[in-house]
């Protein structure tokens, strides 16, 4: 962007990729599943080169003081690279959402009406140090007909521009637009003030990243937003779980990866087990370097816990700090979730049916799991291939955004000459 200013480097991908829209809405799901195992195979043999430029963002993160939690999403494993081929694969493999149309139904006078899936148009996605954004939305917004404007952030520019250039393969060798995927190439953040207010050009922004990116986003952009603002999740332990499956669902719920977004962040403890269960739970976190904080009755059988405050009902810590609270029904553990919660991803272990039910239906988050832990929230583990992020909007798209989160849909009418009389 050297010879253009900010604003018209943006501008001039923007108009491209609307070009690209175009091309890639109309391009058949054989050329689509083409580019996405061309991008897997160049993945693998591109592993080292990879990894070189990854190596080279973490350093530079690790000099600029980057949290662990941070540096753990930049990261780019053998074992993260491997799940970026596998997904391209899966991706690859799912039904091809555009062009499907939905239950007919037959008017009075004859007229078939129906609802056919259709993409989006132009995807703007903001991120934070996670590489592998850039390939999970290059396959997803491809899939799904959609092209797309990837501004990731700066710690992890080299990594995401040696991803474009993977992007850039499998779409040269299925003969599909080069500006179907774009990743800004500038760290300058007025890009993106701009990609978020350019409505000629995008139809919906998502953003993945921290509280803070996301409330700038939010506030600011004049393109429709399609986000989660936190990840404050929640386990109930009821007083018909099972001891051992509760123990170990709340502990890898906690410790699986403490920097994503479905991290347990408050563990709630039914009164009438907490004394057989919690001392043991707190004993293996504490073990495992976990903090916790709890409320009374919490602190009287595990002393080592700190008071809880209100602040820690509402946080997402993202790191290796746990609140826990004791409830004494099923109606507290679901208000409290109500007061506190963030609509993300909330989890119940009971051996109860009806309180399974109850749980599900009457916790309103965008994801609600029965004996399993929150960290389950990503759509690689729903079946989606992978994920563009996960929403708690209300509107269009709930939960992890798959291709079918990226389409929308218009009306199809076929008749046979019928007149409106």
């Amino acid at each position: 962007m050297s010879t253009q200013t900010v604003q018209e480097a943006m501008i001039t991908l923007g108009v491209n990729a609307r070009r690209a829209a175009r091309e890639i809405m109309r391009a058949s799901g054989v050329a689509k599943v083409r580019a996405l195992h061309a991008m897997a195979d160049a993945v693998e043999a591109n592993r080292g080169a990879l990894k070189d430029a990854n190596r080279q963002d973490l350093d530079a993160a690790r000099e600029n003081g980057l949290t662990a939690a941070l540096l753990d999403r930049l990261a780019l494993s053998d074992r993260t690279l491997d799940l970026m081929a596998d997904g391209l694969r899966q991706v690859a493999a799912l039904p091809d959402p555009v062009g499907s149309t939905g239950p007919t139904t037959v008017r009075p006078n004859g007229m078939r009406v129906a609802q056919m899936r259709v993409p989006l148009g132009v995807i703007g996605i903001i991120y934070e140090s996670r590489p592998n954004v850039t390939i999970d939305a290059a396959a997803l917004c491809l899939k799904s007909g959609n092209a797309a404007i990837l501004r990731g952030g700066s710690e992890a520019l080299r990594s995401n521009l040696a991803l474009a250039a993977i992007v850039r393969q499998g779409l040269d060798a299925a003969g599909l637009p080069p500006h179907a995927v774009q990743v800004v190439d500038t760290t300058d953040r007025a890009a993106v003030g701009e990609l978020i207010t350019m409505t000629e050009h995008i139809d919906v922004i998502v953003p993945r990243g921290g509280k803070s990116l996301i409330q700038r986003i939010s506030a600011e952009a004049r393109v429709p937003v399609i986000k989660h603002l936190d990840g404050n999740c929640h386990v109930y332990i009821d007083a018909a779980a099972d001891p051992e499956k509760a123990h170990a669902i709340a502990f890898n719920a906690k410790t699986y990866r403490y920097g994503v977004c479905g991290s347990m962040e408050t563990l709630l403890v039914h009164a009438a087990v907490a004394a057989a269960i919690l001392p043991r739970l707190a004993d293996a976190l504490i073990a495992h370097g976990v903090e916790l904080r709890g409320c009374a009755r919490t602190r009287d059988l595990v002393p080592a816990a700190k008071p809880a405050t209100d602040a820690d009902w509402a946080e997402e810590y993202l790191g290796p700090i746990l609140a826990i609270r004791i409830v004494d029904s099923l109606d507290e553990a679901i208000d409290h979730i109500g007061r506190w919660g963030s609509g993300h991803t909330d989890a119940i272990v009971t051996e109860n049916l009806g309180a399974a039910r109850r749980f599900q239906r009457e916790v309103d988050s965008s994801s609600v799991y029965v004996n399993l832990p929150t960290v389950f929230a990503d759509g690689y583990e729903y079946g989606l291939g992978s994920e563009i992020g996960i929403s708690t909007n209300r509107l269009h798209a709930r939960g992890p955004v798959g291709l079918e989160g990226l389409t929308t849909y218009k009306w199809v009418l076929t008749g046979e000459g019928q007149l409106r009389g």
